[in-house]
């Protein structure tokens, strides 16, 4: 995902990344073609003049528009509930780290160095579902936040974050078995492992539950009817302006479509899905700088954060 600070509405005319205008330009370059071709003969195919009635159109594009309202609009909630899932996290996180750095009372000489790494492996958790997310398998990313060991139990198995929230569970079964946690305190952390659990089938949910197939075919199939018949209905009444509006038009739904395909699935890698990377790299940059572990600051690229 980009994230950008608000521009000029001058530039935002000629902004080229995150536009979803490079996916469809073939499509438009083609409909365009179409409708020169239909404006050089006068709207005849075969010496057959195809009359279609401007106010059908008027019809279909109403319709069309509000089908395609409520197909953004479920989209969006998709998007919307995963960054508010990725948002709890964040909070989640930084709590539960406060709390192992403010009450677990463990007065070893290895005590503080223990915190820090459990605190990694809170960082692995949200790097792991990230990687879940995006269905990349193995443990490339997790290399400099787990041990050896955890990362070999890891080999093979599936639902790493699970196999994580584990790891941490069994820390603070053991800080609890030595004392070093009080039962009201422990309860409380155990909420926030739920609420780890909660958060990771809930993205699950969105992840594994797409939008009904059906709704993106008859979404899909009827913007491009819509914009092929087009220019037959226009053909006679806006003349040589006729392919320009028909590509204003179809830039509009086409347009629309695409970027309700795009945010229906959030977890992807493409342009104005969510910034997962860019989370992640927040999550760990200040669970680490409560538990005074070295790291570097986050890339960020002029109005880019690198996702």
């Amino acid at each position: 995902m980009i994230i950008r600070q608000r521009v000029h509405w001058l530039k935002m005319l000629f902004i080229w990344k995150g536009s979803v205008l490079k996916k469809i330009m073939v499509q438009l370059a083609v409909i365009t073609l179409f409708s020169l071709a239909i404006y050089y003969f006068k709207g005849k195919v075969l010496d057959y003049k195809v009359h279609l009635n401007p106010a059908i159109f008027t019809l279909i594009g109403l319709a069309l528009a509000i089908f395609m309202g409520f197909c953004n609009s479920a989209s969006y909630d998709r998007y919307w509930e995963g960054r508010k899932l990725w948002g709890v996290l964040v909070n989640e996180t930084r709590s539960l780290t406060r709390q192992i750095f403010s009450f677990v009372n463990d007065q070893g000489p290895d005590a503080y160095e223990e915190k820090q790494k459990i605190t990694k492996v809170i960082a692995a958790f949200c790097w792991s579902l990230n990687d879940y997310l995006r269905d990349k398998p193995g443990t490339h990313s997790l290399d400099h936040l787990l041990s050896k060991e955890q990362i070999r139990q890891l080999q093979g198995k599936k639902f790493i974050p699970n196999i994580i929230l584990g790891f941490i569970a069994d820390w603070l079964n053991d800080q609890h078995s030595k004392g070093n946690i009080d039962s009201i305190i422990m309860a409380s952390m155990d909420e926030r492992l739920n609420q780890f659990s909660t958060i990771l089938g809930g993205c699950e949910r969105i992840h594994n539950t797409p939008l009904p197939f059906a709704y993106s075919v008859l979404l899909h199939r009827t913007v491009y009817l819509y914009c092929f018949w087009l220019p037959f209905g226009l053909v006679d009444i806006v003349g040589w302006m006729m392919p320009l509006v028909v590509l204003l038009i179809s830039y509009t739904f086409i347009a629309l479509d695409a970027i309700i395909q795009e945010i229906g699935e959030p977890f992807g890698e493409e342009e104005n899905d969510l910034a997962l990377n860019s989370i992640c790299r927040t999550i760990e940059y200040s669970i680490f700088e409560q538990a005074g572990i070295q790291q570097e600051q986050p890339v960020i690229v002029h109005s880019y954060v690198v996702d």
